[in-house]
């Protein structure tokens, strides 16, 4: 079995990750709590993802990728560590297809039926 064609491109997990993050953003609005934390990082999380999908990178190079996009940002503390959650949510939808199923369904989550 050809490997390429079994790792999905980052660019479609990516999106699949962009449409989980704007559901949850519809849930969190409720909270009455500050968010201003919450809503830089979505930002920055949101960001990542976009130019994921619009670079759409191959999967062998999609950590050297994150990589340079870290090199490259402004806030480059935070931007790691929201690559290596993208980085790790990609490796996971690579290996795990019940969790790659999860995301093209965008994320169901028991909280999100109030």
């Amino acid at each position: 079995m050809n490997q390429a064609a079994t790792v999905p491109r980052p660019a479609s997990v990516c999106s699949a990750l962009l449409a989980a993050l704007e559901a949850s953003e519809g849930r969190s609005r409720s909270r009455k709590r500050d968010q201003t934390p919450d809503s830089i990082g979505l930002a920055l999380r949101r960001g990542l993802l976009e130019q994921a999908v619009r670079d759409d990178p191959e999967p062998d190079g999609f950590e050297q990728w994150l990589i340079d996009h870290v090199e490259t940002s402004e806030t480059p503390g935070a931007v790691h560590a929201i690559a290596r959650a993208v980085l790790e949510d990609w490796r996971l939808a690579s290996h795990m297809p019940s969790f790659a199923a999860w995301l093209a369904h965008g994320a169901p989550s028991d909280d999100a039926r109030g």
